[in-house]
């Protein structure tokens, strides 16, 4: 006899059982000691910027436009695999009870995000309204309503195969919560706040009616749960191997410029094929993209000079330590060892390549600084960039290699 309940909590166990093994791995890595620091740095900065807010800053815009997107933007874990479009879809009628049991546990899933950002923007709150902090419970029930309200109008619209669906239905809902969020934080009236709420509640009821005869896109669900893990894979791969990682390919054709300014030689052959894959394969370039803007913009914020300085190295840490698994990316792969190539060529193209990424990065933080007319900061933080560069390439990022 099928249980569904049973089903869910198998699913589950091999879903804690999986990220645990993993999740082992990150947070024993001395990464995480980096991330705490500059967490520390930031909510130290963050507390002083409260202070300078005065009672027209809109507190509440920003809350609301942040809090509306954490709301809007609602996956649900369902566990699904490859092989449950063939054996589950007959079961499909019988599995009511395991699909509600991943709204919930996506649901809690999710409130625990929404309390990291409440808990984040209450001191702006309070600061700019001169509230109390008491408020800050009640809010967190209404963001929970409202989470799960938008959990239920999402698993219906997955209902539906047109993409354009799906993207009109998250706008549609990013601006109601935004509102409703708006009204909540500037003190409206209870009741003027439940006019944006029953809207959202009849936005269910309508696509309640609307998908009664559709069935589930079993397809999407596992794409999208695919997508999910594979997210979570590119971070544990950081960390160590990861052999159910799915290789992504994205082909970025105004990079070309790069690639064809490689003299076509059988010294150059690992410098093509780093670079390819940096550029194209995994996620090597938008997280060099990232970590740069993110980088940049702490840096331009942050007014103590040595301070500057500091985030600039940690950040490149952060990035040379990420671009590491790119070393490894092609190990799998016979046939590379039978290029007719010798081990220092493929070694002096990595370390090419790496060195050029955070020299590059060096110089970008350098003109961050230069920005705000601060040229001596800008020349200590690129000089000391270019120096942590090549002492992460060719020191630190060496001995990582040899002990693997």
């Amino acid at each position: 006899m099928f249980d569904a309940q049973i089903l869910w909590k198998e699913r589950f166990g091999l879903f804690v059982k999986e990220t645990g093994r993993y999740l082992r791995y990150i947070f024993n890595g001395h990464l995480v000691v980096v991330f705490l620091f500059l967490l520390g740095t930031a909510g130290y900065y963050y507390q002083d910027w409260v202070k300078t807010l005065s009672p027209d800053f809109p507190a509440a815009i920003i809350m609301a436009v942040v809090l509306a997107f954490a709301l809007a933007y609602s996956p649900i874990l369902t566990f699904l695999s490859e092989a449950d479009k063939i054996f589950l879809l007959p079961l499909e009628t019988k599995l009511g009870e395991y699909f509600k049991r991943s709204i919930i546990f996506s649901l809690l899933l999710q409130s625990y995000l929404l309390l990291i950002l409440l808990a984040l923007f209450m001191p702006m709150h309070v600061k700019v309204t001169g509230g109390s902090f008491r408020s800050f419970f009640t809010y967190l029930i209404v963001l929970i309503l409202l989470k799960g309200i938008n959990l239920l109008i999402r698993w219906e619209v997955q209902r539906y195969i047109e993409p354009l669906t799906h993207t009109v239905d998250l706008v549609i809902r990013f601006c109601i919560n935004g509102v409703v969020l708006y009204l909540l934080f500037s003190g409206a009236n209870w009741l003027l706040l439940g006019v944006p709420v029953l809207i959202l509640l009849l936005l269910y009821g309508f696509y309640r009616t609307q998908t009664k005869e559709k069935g589930l896109k079993w397809e999407y669900l596992i794409e999208q749960e695919e997508k999910r893990m594979g997210a979570f894979y590119r971070v544990a791969n950081l960390f160590t191997d990861v052999p159910k990682l799915r290789d992504r390919i994205k082909r970025r054709r105004w990079l070309d410029f790069i690639l064809n300014s490689f003299v076509y030689k059988q010294n150059h052959t690992f410098s093509h094929l780093y670079t390819r894959t940096f550029f194209r394969a995994g996620d090597y370039f938008g997280l060099f993209i990232r970590l740069t803007l993110i980088g940049g913009a702490g840096i331009y914020f942050l007014t103590y000079g040595p301070g500057q300085t500091l985030l600039a190295l940690l950040f490149l840490y952060l990035t040379g330590f990420q671009l590491l698994p790119l070393w490894n990316h092609h190990q799998n792969k016979l046939w590379i060892d039978l290029y007719p190539v010798p081990y220092k060529s493929k070694e002096q193209s990595f370390t090419n390549l790496l060195s050029a990424i955070l020299i590059l990065q060096s110089l970008l933080f350098g003109l961050v600084v230069g920005g705000k007319q601060d040229w001596g900061g800008a020349a200590l933080t690129a000089g000391a960039g270019v120096l942590f560069a090549l002492f992460f390439v060719y020191i630190y990022s060496k001995k990582r290699r040899q002990a693997q």
